[in-house]
C-alpha cells in the first residue's frame, strides 16, 4: 500500500518550503493556512522560478504609466488617454475542458482590464494545437474557438486577431492565450491596494462555489494520466458584463479606493496581493461570502476560482452608494472584511480567528535559481546545412503546399466565429498584418497583435524570442503604427528540468535585447511553466502582445494590392534561409538548421522607414515577408486584393531558397509609378536596402528568376481556393 503523503505535499508544497514556513509562523500552519501557502506559492501565482530571469525585461519608457506588478500595464496615447492591456494563458484548463477553459481565459484577462478601471474594447488570442490530422486536436480546437466566441461575443468585446501554429508537440497540451485591451483616462486610472486603516473590503459578482479550488497548483505541474484536475470554472459572460459596467460606474464616481478580480487562488489571492502591495493587512469574515452550494468549507471559499468575482476597497461612508449601484446592474455585492494596520493577514468564521499569518510571508515567495543547461539537439540542429537537400521539380505545386499549411493558410474558419466589429471601433480586422481601431471623438487609432514563432524558439530560443518582438513590431509598422508597449505570455516545459529553464532564460534574454533596440518596454505579461504532458515538453512558445499607436487612424494600409500597375518593392536586405522554415518542415520533413539571422538596428530602421512612407502617404500596401518566405508573402498579397503580380527575382542560388527560404526584416510594399523615386529616396535616405521586384495587375502569380525563366505561374482564384478552404475542410 503507498505511503500516505503528508498535506502540505498533495497541496504542491516542497519540505524546504514547509519547513520555511514553519519557520516563519514559530510554528505549524493549520490545514487552511496551509493551503493559502500553497496557492500564493505556486508557480503560477508566485513566479518563483521565473522572477529572476524577468528582471531582465526594460520596463519603463515614455509612455509608460503603470509598468508590471499591477493587473494590467498602460501606455499613454496622448490627450490624457491611455490604453491598458495583458496577455494571459489558460492552458491546462483547455486541455482538460477546452470550452470552458478558453471562454473563462477571455473573462479572467478581460476583468483584468476592467479592474484598472478601463473600458474592454478589443481581445485577441494566441493559439497552439497538435496536427489538423487528429480527431482529439479537431476536439479541442473546436471547443477553444467555440469558448472564446461564446464568451467574448456576448461580452459585446471584439475579437480582432491573434495567431495560430500546429505542432505535435502541442497535441495534449495546447496553449490558450488569451489578450485584452481597454481605453482609460489618465486619472481614472485604479490599482489593487488595500489601503485605509478601517476601509471596508467588498466582495461583487458571483457566489461562490467549490470550483477550481486549486486552479493554480493544477497549472503548477505536468499534464500525466495520474494528474488530478480540479472542476474548471464555468463563466457566466452576461454577469460578466453587468459586473463591468457595474464596476466602471462605482469607479468613475471615485468611490473604489482599490480593486483586483478574483482570479488564479481566488479570494486568497486578490486579498493578499492588494494588501502587500499597500503593506497593510486584511481581514475577512468567510461567513460572509455569498456562497452558491450548500456546505462550502471555509478552504473552498477561500480557494474557489469562481468566475466573475471582483474585491474592492472603500470607505465605509460610500457602502450604500456602491451596493446601490451594484443592485441596479442586478450585481450582488456584500461586505466581507475590512483593511487593517497590523500587516497581519487574518481570517475569521463569525467569531472564530481561523487563520492568521503574516501579509508579506503570503506575498513573498521563496525565489528559486534552477539550474540551466544547454540542450544536446541545439548545436547539433543548428549546423544543419541545405548541401544535398533535393530541389523539388514543380515549384508551382509547392506554393500550393504552403498555401495549404494550417500555419499560413487563412484562419477564417477560427475568426469568422468571433465578434470583430462590436463597437464600432474596427478599422481593420483579423486577417491582417495587425488590427486597427479607431478612438471615438479623435483622428487616433491603436493597433495591435500577437505574435511568436515556436519551431523558431525550439531551434534557437534566444534568437527566436528576439524575432517573436521583432515581428510584433514590423506587423503594426506594416500598418502605420508605432509600436509603444509590450505583453508578453511566455509559455514553456517544466523549468525544474535543466535544458526547459536554459530555453526560458534565453528566449527572454532574446526578447529583452530587442525590446532594448527597439525601445519597446514590456508593461504586463504572464508565465506559464510546466507545459507538459507525460513527460515530454511543449515547443517553447514566448508570445507576444504588442499595441500600436497612429496619430491618424486613416493613414494605414493593408498587405493587399489593389491598383494595377503600381510597382512592387522589396525593402530589407534579402538573406533567406531555408533552415528552421515551414517548406523544410513540410515539404522535406525537417525541422532543423539555424533560425534566420536578425539584425536589431537594420530591423528598427526598416520599420520606421516603413512607417514614414505610409504616414506620407507614399505606399498603397505593405506586407510583413514572414512564414513560408517571399513567394507565400506575394502570393498572399494577391489573394488579399484578388490581383496578380509579375515579380523578377534578381538572386542567385538554389530556386527553392529565394522562393520558401525565410527572412527577417523584410517587408513588401507598393506605390504607383509617380512615386516610386520618392521611395527610392527615402529607402536610401534611412541608409535600408530597397529592391524593385516587379508590378501588380493581371490574374496570375508569376515569379521569373534572373534569366527569365518562369519558376511559378499560378491562378490568383486558384491560390485563393487553396488558402481559404484549407482548415474549414478538416471540420
Amino acid at each position: 500500500m503507498a505511503e500516505q503523503k503528508p498535506i502540505w505535499q498533495e497541496m504542491g508544497l516542497t519540505a524546504g518550503e514547509y519547513d520555511h514556513i514553519c519557520e516563519i509562523l514559530g510554528r505549524e500552519p493549520n490545514y487552511l493556512e496551509t493551503g493559502l501557502f500553497a496557492v500564493l506559492w505556486s508557480e503560477h501565482c508566485s513566479y518563483k522560478n521565473s522572477r529572476p530571469v524577468l528582471k531582465k525585461f526594460p520596463t519603463e519608457g515614455k509612455r509608460v504609466l503603470q509598468g508590471p506588478g499591477e493587473n494590467a500595464g498602460a501606455v499613454d496615447i496622448g490627450d490624457g488617454q491611455a490604453v491598458v492591456f495583458k496577455v494571459e494563458s489558460h492552458n491546462h484548463p483547455s486541455a482538460v475542458e477546452p470550452y470552458e477553459g478558453a471562454a473563462t481565459g477571455v473573462g479572467g484577462v478581460t476583468r483584468d482590464i476592467f479592474t484598472m478601471g478601463a473600458r474592454p474594447i478589443a481581445s485577441l488570442n494566441s493559439l497552439r494545437f497538435g496536427s489538423l490530422d487528429d480527431p482529439f486536436v479537431r476536439h479541442l480546437l473546436s471547443g477553444v474557438v467555440a469558448g472564446i466566441g461564446g464568451y467574448g461575443n456576448r461580452l459585446g468585446v471584439p475579437t480582432v486577431g491573434g495567431n495560430i501554429f500546429f505542432h505535435s508537440s502541442f497535441k495534449e497540451n495546447p496553449l490558450v492565450n488569451a489578450m485584452c485591451v481597454g481605453l482609460v483616462d489618465h486619472d481614472k486610472i485604479v490599482r489593487g491596494r488595500a489601503t485605509g486603516t478601517g476601509n471596508l473590503v467588498l466582495l461583487a459578482g458571483a457566489k461562490t462555489g467549490s470550483d477550481g479550488v486549486h486552479g493554480c497548483t493544477f497549472a503548477s505541474e505536468e499534464l500525466s494520466e495520474e494528474t488530478e484536475a480540479p472542476a474548471v470554472q464555468r463563466g457566466d459572460p452576461f454577469l460578466e458584463k453587468l459586473l463591468i459596467e457595474a464596476c466602471l460606474e462605482v469607479m468613475e464616481k471615485d468611490y473604489v479606493v482599490g480593486i483586483q478580480d478574483l482570479g488564479a487562488a481566488g479570494l486568497t489571492s486578490s486579498s493578499a496581493e492588494m494588501a502587500g502591495r499597500a503593506g497593510t493587512g486584511i481581514e475577512i469574515d468567510v461567513s460572509l461570502v455569498p456562497t452558491r452550494d450548500e456546505g462550502v468549507t471555509p478552504y473552498e471559499i477561500m480557494l474557489s476560482e469562481s468566475q466573475e468575482r471582483m474585491l474592492m476597497v472603500l470607505e465605509p461612508q460610500d457602502e450604500q452608494a456602491v451596493k446601490d449601484i451594484f443592485a441596479r446592474w442586478g450585481v450582488e455585492a456584500t461586505v466581507v472584511g475590512k483593511v487593517t494596520d497590523d500587516n497581519i493577514y487574518r481570517l475569521r468564521d463569525g467569531d472564530d480567528v481561523i487563520a492568521e499569518v503574516p501579509v508579506k510571508a503570503l506575498t513573498d515567495s521563496p525565489v528559486w535559481y534552477p539550474e540551466q543547461r544547454e540542450p544536446e539537439y541545439y548545436q547539433k540542429l543548428r549546423s544543419w546545412k541545405p548541401d544535398g537537400l533535393p530541389i523539388p521539380e514543380d515549384l508551382g505545386i509547392v506554393l500550393s503546399q504552403l498555401l495549404a499549411s494550417p500555419n499560413i493558410a487563412s484562419k477564417e474558419w477560427v475568426y469568422n466565429q468571433f465578434d470583430h466589429t462590436a463597437l464600432l471601433n474596427t478599422v481593420i480586422g483579423p486577417g491582417a498584418d495587425a488590427a486597427v481601431l479607431r478612438i471615438k471623438g479623435t483622428p487616433k487609432g491603436i493597433a495591435m497583435t500577437t505574435d511568436g514563432n515556436s519551431r523558431y524558439c525550439y531551434l534557437d530560443p534566444r534568437r527566436g524570442g528576439a524575432i517573436a518582438v521583432a515581428e510584433a513590431a514590423r506587423n503594426l509598422s506594416c500598418v502605420g503604427a508605432e509600436p509603444v508597449g509590450l505583453t508578453d505570455g511566455l509559455n514553456f516545459g517544466n523549468p525544474e528540468k535543466p535544458e526547459i529553464y536554459w530555453q526560458f532564460s534565453q528566449a527572454v534574454e532574446g526578447m529583452s535585447e530587442a525590446c532594448r533596440t527597439l525601445d519597446i518596454p514590456v508593461v504586463s505579461g504572464n508565465v506559464s511553466f510546466y507545459n507538459e504532458s507525460k513527460g515530454e515538453a511543449i515547443f517553447p512558445t514566448p508570445v507576444v502582445g504588442m499595441i500600436g499607436f497612429l496619430p491618424d487612424a486613416g493613414k494605414h494600409v493593408t498587405g493587399a494590392f489593389h491598383h494595377p500597375g503600381d510597382k512592387i518593392i522589396l525593402l530589407g536586405k534579402f538573406f533567406p534561409q531555408l533552415g528552421a522554415s515551414e517548406y523544410l518542415a513540410l515539404v522535406h520533413e525537417l525541422e532543423t538548421g539555424a533560425v534566420p539571422e536578425l539584425d536589431l538596428e537594420q530591423e528598427k530602421r526598416i520599420q520606421e522607414c516603413c512607417r514614414l512612407l505610409i504616414r506620407n502617404g507614399s505606399v498603397k500596401s505593405a506586407h510583413d515577408c514572414a512564414e513560408g518566405g517571399l513567394a507565400v508573402a506575394v502570393a498572399e498579397c494577391c489573394i488579399a486584393g484578388k490581383m496578380g503580380a509579375t515579380i523578377e527575382l534578381p538572386f542567385e542560388g538554389r530556386e527553392d531558397n529565394f522562393l520558401f527560404g525565410e527572412v527577417q526584416s523584410c517587408i513588401i510594399i507598393t506605390c504607383t509609378p509617380r512615386e516610386l523615386a520618392d521611395v527610392l529616396q527615402t529607402a536610401a535616405d534611412s541608409e535600408i536596402s530597397a529592391l524593385v521586384l516587379g508590378q501588380t495587375g493581371g490574374n496570375h502569380l508569376v515569379i521569373h528568376d534572373a534569366a527569365g525563366c518562369a519558376l511559378i505561374k499560378q491562378r490568383v482564384e486558384e491560390m485563393e481556393k487553396i488558402w481559404r478552404g484549407s482548415i474549414s475542410k478538416c471540420f
